[in-house]
């Protein structure tokens, strides 16, 4: 072995090349500008919003758009603007939970059901139950279970996509673990814990192209949720509440529905778009 070997600085120049061809796909690029404007909005939401999201102005329920309101104001006088800014907060920050939570549950559920024949049968039965139902009903039936908060929202869409990162990561480590690095550290006594940390880099691709679209489904998923009423709580700003509220007002009104429309479908699109360009570039068959 070469004592000049330095894996990071290996790792450092992957991850520059990586970098580069992510740059050169446009859609990749213009995705990652948007979501990365998001992330600055929710970030800053207290200081962007130009208004209480939550203050009721009862003399200036729907306000048309104009130079104090923007995006006008709902039924109960409050500016619309101000709730989608602090609604991005609370989408990227349920997104982003989610991620976490059903990809550090589907990995490990999936490393164990690849790996050991006899947890496969049964762990990948159990993950079929769930996913024999449609994610929008096993979402509302968990909500009316548990009740309307963040939190239970947080609980549900990770029981609905942890079996589907599951199921990702375990038919990759199906294949990695016949590879002959594999047969090659077993022989010279491996453990089964060292060999996961042989396999699990070689599964990163698929894992970070199934949490980007972990990541527009939660957005999407949220938003539903709230709009048929068992998500989010009606005080709380998210993009789902401003349409549920405003489809009471959609002739009187259109536009409380449309500008919250069109930022989740920005959303959901710059995720998607981020997503495909890392497909783009991690799936070697693509990149050739």
């Amino acid at each position: 072995m070469n004592k000049d070997y330095n894996p990071f600085a290996s790792y450092l120049s992957e991850l520059k090349k990586t970098g580069k061809r992510l740059y050169k796909n446009k859609g990749a690029t213009i995705g990652g500008i948007m979501l990365l404007v998001f992330i600055l909005v929710a970030i800053f939401a207290p200081i962007i919003a130009p208004h209480d999201p939550n203050l009721i102005k009862a003399t200036l329920k729907l306000q048309s758009p104009s130079k104090d309101y923007l995006f006008g104001t709902d039924g109960l006088g409050r500016d619309v603007l101000s709730r989608i800014i602090f609604g991005a907060r609370l989408s990227l920050r349920i997104g982003t939970t989610v991620i976490l939570t059903s990809t550090l549950l589907g990995t490990l559920l999936g490393l164990l059901a690849g790996y050991y024949k006899k947890v496969d049968n049964i762990l990948m039965r159990v993950l079929d139950g769930f996913m024999a139902f449609p994610s929008i009903i096993l979402n509302i039936g968990i909500m009316a279970a548990l009740g309307p908060s963040v939190r239970n929202v947080i609980i549900a869409l990770t029981f609905s996509y942890t079996p589907r990162m599951a199921r990702i990561v375990r038919s990759a480590v199906l294949v990695q673990k016949e590879q002959q690095y594999i047969e090659s550290a077993r022989v010279l006594g491996a453990g089964d814990i060292r060999i996961f940390l042989h396999i699990l880099p070689n599964c990163m691709a698929p894992i970070i192209i199934q949490a980007t679209m972990i990541f527009a489904y939660a957005i999407l998923a949220e938003a539903s949720l709230s709009f048929l009423g068992v998500g989010v709580p009606p005080e709380i700003p998210s993009w789902g509440n401003i349409l549920a509220q405003g489809r009471c007002y959609i002739r009187r009104a259109p536009w409380i529905t449309l500008y919250s429309g069109m930022v989740i479908s920005a959303a959901v699109l710059s995720v998607n778009q981020f997503g495909d360009g890392l497909r783009d570039i991690l799936d070697p068959k693509l990149r050739r």
